[in-house]
């Protein structure tokens, strides 16, 4: 094949992705932190995918310092994500995938469920993970994949936060404190709402953080980023002007 991608970033994501792109025959451009994207953009003017596999903090920093020959070229991973995170930079429809699989230092990369992908190279993306045996499946519908990222994001922000005050894991988390739980994930849909500006169907976006529950019930609740994303959902709510009464409680005793 010798297609060329780029992937930007290569902490436990990256290197997982970068191994599917390398088993289905791609030529394989890595930067990491600190190279100039510039110079390696002109020794890859033209790849068919730049995937940015950053964490949520550096994306925007990324984003912003973005070759512009790659601009049309680009793959998003992140947890956190959505639309008003890529059209801030003037992205109008970037390869996204709301990640499924958790990968740490050590342990082969474990799914909890099929990751879904959206956008001009959703088939590339699939097919490198599919080529290391992680479920992906390709996402039409750009409300479809909206929904997708929501879930992702309920799901995370819930299990970390909420895991601030209890620990544990997912299944302890819903089956003895529901109410926290419950709690918690009203006070980031209202997040999700004001972030995206719609009207959200709550009850099945919480259906779909209880099947990823249901996937992996021993999976662990708050882990080392916790505390930065409830300050960043706290920064969120100020912009926007929310409540988030659970939220600012939790935030006030556990940071």
């Amino acid at each position: 094949m010798n297609e060329q991608v780029v992937v930007i970033g290569l902490g436990q994501l990256g290197r997982v992705m970068a191994g599917g792109f390398l088993r289905t025959g791609h030529t394989l451009v890595p930067v990491n932190r600190g190279d100039d994207m510039d110079i390696v953009a002109a020794r890859a003017p033209e790849p068919e995918l730049v995937l940015v596999a950053v964490a949520e903090p550096d994306l925007h920093t990324v984003l912003r310092n973005l070759p512009p020959n790659w601009r049309g070229r680009l793959g998003l991973l992140q947890n956190e994500l959505l639309p008003r995170d890529w059209l801030a930079h003037h992205i109008s429809d970037p390869t996204v995938i709301s990640v499924w699989f958790e990968k740490k230092k050590g342990t082969d990369a474990k799914p909890l469920l099929s990751s879904p992908v959206h956008g001009p190279e959703a088939d590339r993306l699939a097919a490198a993970l599919d080529a290391i045996e992680l479920p992906a499946r390709v996402v039409r519908d750009g409300e479809q994949m909206l929904w997708e990222l929501i879930r992702k994001n309920l799901y995370i922000l819930t299990t970390n936060i909420a895991g601030l005050v209890v620990g544990g894991d997912v299944g302890g988390l819903w089956e003895r404190h529901r109410d926290l739980a419950e709690a918690v994930a009203l006070d980031v849909l209202d997040l999700q709402e004001a972030l995206t500006g719609r009207e959200l169907d709550r009850l099945d976006l919480l259906e779909g953080m209880l099947e990823a529950f249901a996937a992996d019930p021993a999976h662990g609740c708050a882990g080392r980023s916790a505390p930065a994303r409830l300050r960043r959902a706290l920064e969120h709510a100020d912009t926007a002007g929310l409540a988030v009464p659970v939220l600012r409680r939790i935030a006030a005793e556990r940071l």
